[in-house]
């Protein structure tokens, strides 16, 4: 049987725009954003590299933690962008700044009118951090939908991945909010389908 062709033609022509450091940076032109958090090591840039199918538009970093911007990766569709946050939760980083990117990230999170859905990504073999918790809530707080990327499935049975998202999906139905959650391996590139699937609602887009 063969497969069904993944098509991300619209996020392959994701390009970068801005890195910002303060909200006064972040484009005037938005009309939503999606965005992606998740711990420092989580996986990030690797996702979305592997949704744009370019290997180097976000920047992979040797060291959990470095990215303390706010990026953006601006959309064919006008006003539209993916928005890669700082990761959070990685204990080395110097608490002043640790403190400085928590109050960023969390004034984008509860303040930004743009952000339309945010693509949480955790660790498959570590998720629902307290960290991460606290993103939910503050996501449920605005009534932001959340889709969960159990990233790095690739590192477990088939068997224990359908486990841990079992366990996952079991937690988040107690929020009264839109969340739902996929496995994902930006290695094997499982769940890319799944996930440009989301991302199309999210923005609007035919399938």
């Amino acid at each position: 049987m063969l497969s069904k062709v993944v098509n991300n033609n619209i996020y392959s022509q994701a390009s970068f725009v801005i890195s910002c450091g303060n909200k006064k940076q972040f484009p005037e032109n938005s009309i939503i954003e999606v965005a992606f958090a998740g711990r420092s090591n989580a996986g990030k840039s690797s996702a979305l590299n592997t949704l744009t199918n370019q290997k180097k538009l976000a920047k992979i970093s040797k060291t959990p933690g470095r990215t303390q911007l706010i990026n953006y990766f601006s959309l064919p569709a006008q006003g539209k962008y993916l928005v890669d946050l700082p990761g959070y939760g990685y204990a080395k980083v110097p608490e002043e700044i640790k403190k400085k990117w928590e109050i960023f990230l969390g004034d984008y999170i509860l303040q930004r009118p743009q952000l339309g859905a945010i693509i949480l990504l955790m660790d498959i073999r570590h998720p629902m951090k307290s960290s991460d918790i606290i993103l939910l809530e503050c996501a449920a707080e605005r009534q932001i939908p959340v889709h969960i990327l159990l990233t790095k499935a690739d590192k477990l049975s088939q068997s224990a991945a359908s486990k841990a998202l079992k366990d996952v999906k079991s937690e988040i139905v107690n929020w009264r909010a839109e969340f739902s959650a996929q496995v994902f391996s930006s290695l094997k590139r499982t769940g890319l389908e799944e996930l440009i699937e989301k991302l199309n609602g999210f923005f609007e887009l035919a399938n």
